[in-house]
């Protein structure tokens, strides 16, 4: 198993319960029974969370976010109610907190992919499917699906993989009512995400949603949304199926880390290094690419 290469201390707060520290996000509960979110400038990595930030990450993530569900309140609540810090937080909160309703989280990655690549470019070389949904022969690195596909997975602790799953999996274990309700869903809000991305310029390959229900049973989407660290973004003008695509999120750090320049065995299970300031600098401007084509607003990531 990894993790953190340097586990954070939780900020102590009046008033909040500090609850959990997740790769990138820190829980805490209200005396109220409402929950904060924190997003840091954390950034992870073949499952390891890396000891280098990036500058301003938690408040583009979460502006981004908050974007993306104005978009989509139409289609599925939200579970936030406020993006002002709680009283007595530290300064630096501001722009990176969500106060958000308590639900009973539904224990599934909801994925829908719209474009064959990563994980699912995998098992379809295998045996022309993924998570059980049969696709059709031919398709390549970068191949964009006749119709957007539904792919589950089991969501998994830090330092371990998320396990996809077949739709038919979920259905046993939470039901065909509920299983078929978080595919609409999860097919739903990334139609809806395409559409949007494309008339910017930008593909949305893949993405993943969290739901949990509220105190009535109703469906709520929850987490981030739409961001470049649940999403796979690529620059529409560069795409070619048949190779990796570039795109706009962590991917150079991931290709760094496997370099030679890293000096890093990653098949060694050894923490990875510090990032250099190139590295960090070159992710950080693609997080900030992400957000002013998508939003057409520009960030001060501070």
């Amino acid at each position: 198993m990894n993790g953190f290469v340097e586990k954070p201390v939780p900020v102590e707060v009046p008033g909040l319960t500090h609850l959990h520290t997740g790769k990138v996000r820190d829980l805490y509960r209200t005396e109220s029974g409402d929950l904060v979110m924190v997003a840091s400038d954390r950034v992870s990595a073949y499952d390891w969370v890396l000891p280098t930030e990036i500058p301003g990450k938690g408040r583009i993530l979460t502006q981004m976010s908050l974007w993306w569900f104005e978009r989509l309140a139409d289609l599925v609540p939200c579970h936030v109610l406020s993006d002002t810090p709680p009283p007595g937080a530290p300064s630096d909160w501001a722009g990176r907190t969500l106060v958000c309703r308590a639900l009973d989280m539904v224990p599934v990655e909801c994925v829908a992919r719209g474009y064959l690549t990563g994980s699912g470019l995998a098992e379809y070389r295998v045996d022309g499917t993924v998570c059980g949904v049969e696709l059709p022969g031919g398709l390549v690195d970068g191949s964009r699906l006749e119709e957007p596909i539904f792919t589950p997975a089991t969501k998994a602790e830090v330092g371990e993989h998320d396990e996809n799953v077949s739709y038919e999996a979920v259905a046993a274990r939470h039901g065909e009512e509920l299983a078929a309700e978080l595919r609409r869903l999860t097919l739903a809000i990334y139609t809806r995400g395409r559409e949007i991305a494309e008339e910017r310029g930008i593909i949305l390959a893949d993405t993943k949603f969290e739901f949990g229900r509220d105190d009535e049973g109703g469906l709520v989407l929850a987490d981030e949304v739409l961001t470049p660290d649940s999403s796979r973004f690529w620059p529409a003008d560069s795409w070619v199926p048949g190779r990796p695509q570039p795109s706009y999120d962590k991917q150079y750090i991931r290709d760094w880390l496997t370099s030679p320049a890293s000096g890093w065995d990653r098949a060694a299970d050894t923490p990875p290094p510090p990032l250099p300031a190139e590295v960090v600098e070159h992710t950080r401007a693609t997080y900030v690419t992400a957000f002013e084509r998508l939003t057409g607003r520009s960030v001060d990531a501070g």
